[in-house]
């Protein structure tokens, strides 16, 4: 097998993004803090381009940078993200009705694991993987569950709130036309 057949998902992104872009992509997905060396790393960039960008993504409201402790690190607005994603749910096609019946099924499925495991939060479930007799399977599982619990969490957060501000949300357009 030579070089090009070992990672062709690698390559192709590489060769159909700038650094930049692979930076920008890097942090936005970001769910903790990280370095800039950390981030070039995932982005397969050199470390000053990719401190650049980092600091034109804080200079934008993107990002957030913490010069604290003993490295410099980064880690997405999420205030600019959830208001982002709740313009975006009232922009989209979907009625406030679809955005209350997603609620209702994510506040479901969250309800579901409390009552299956026992807990009441993400890192209570985590805690159980130090109870003797779970398998492998069960222990990923749990993780797996404890992830999407944090993301339902964070989720039905920015679509209740684009629900409560369903009216204010709505473009200028809507709400000329509302006056008129």
């Amino acid at each position: 097998m030579n070089n090009h057949d070992e990672k062709p998902d690698t390559r192709l992104k590489e060769r159909q993004t700038r650094g930049e872009d692979r930076v920008r992509m890097v942090a936005r997905q970001l769910s903790e803090p990280r370095t800039a060396n950390w981030i070039a790393s995932e982005a397969g960039w050199s470390h000053e381009p990719t401190k650049r960008v980092l600091d034109r993504l804080v200079d934008d409201a993107i990002l957030r940078r913490v010069d604290s402790g003993p490295h410099t690190t980064y880690y997405p607005d999420y205030r600019q993200q959830a208001m982002r994603e709740a313009i975006r749910l009232r922009d989209s096609s979907r009625t406030v009705e679809e955005l209350t019946d997603r609620l209702v099924e994510m506040n479901a499925q969250i309800r579901g694991w409390k009552d299956e495991f026992g807990v009441e939060s993400p890192n209570q479930l985590r805690a159980t993987l130090a109870e003797e007799g779970l398998g492998p399977e069960e222990e990923n599982r749990r993780r797996e569950v404890a992830c999407d619990w944090e993301h339902l969490q964070r989720r039905s957060q920015t679509i209740g709130f684009a629900i409560r501000e369903w009216d204010f949300l709505a473009p200028e357009t809507d709400r000329a036309e509302a006056s008129n």
